[in-house]
């Protein structure tokens, strides 16, 4: 019987982490699914900004940029840093960008599907 209940314990046990991981991706995948949250973070693939330049770089109102900075903040897909006055925002990690990149080349492969 302890055998059985161990790999019982261990199938639910798998089974939670499997759905911890479901979340975690579709939070994620939350966080991306706005254009200009993609461009934040297309625009931080070369380095730190300030909120102001990446502000100029995106081209949205400060009140709308500051809001999807903070969805990026706490779905933890970039970090922040104050320098003096001003708040530079950087990729927690850069394993994102090739999340977008996969992307980029899944849209192409299927764009050029539907053109042949």
């Amino acid at each position: 019987m302890g055998v059985s209940r161990k790999l019982i314990e261990s199938a639910s046990s798998e089974s939670g982490s499997q759905e911890q991981l479901r979340r975690f991706k579709a939070d994620v995948f939350q966080a991306l699914a706005h254009p200009t949250r993609i461009r934040i973070i297309e625009c931080l693939r070369d380095g730190d900004l300030s909120v102001g330049a990446i502000l100029d770089r995106i081209g949205v109102e400060p009140a709308n940029g500051s809001q999807h900075l903070a969805l990026l903040r706490a779905k933890q897909l970039v970090s922040t840093r104050k320098e003096g006055n001003q708040v530079f925002y950087s990729l927690r990690d850069p394993l994102v960008l090739e999340v977008l990149d996969t992307m980029k080349r899944y849209f192409l492969a299927h764009l050029s599907e539907s053109i042949a």
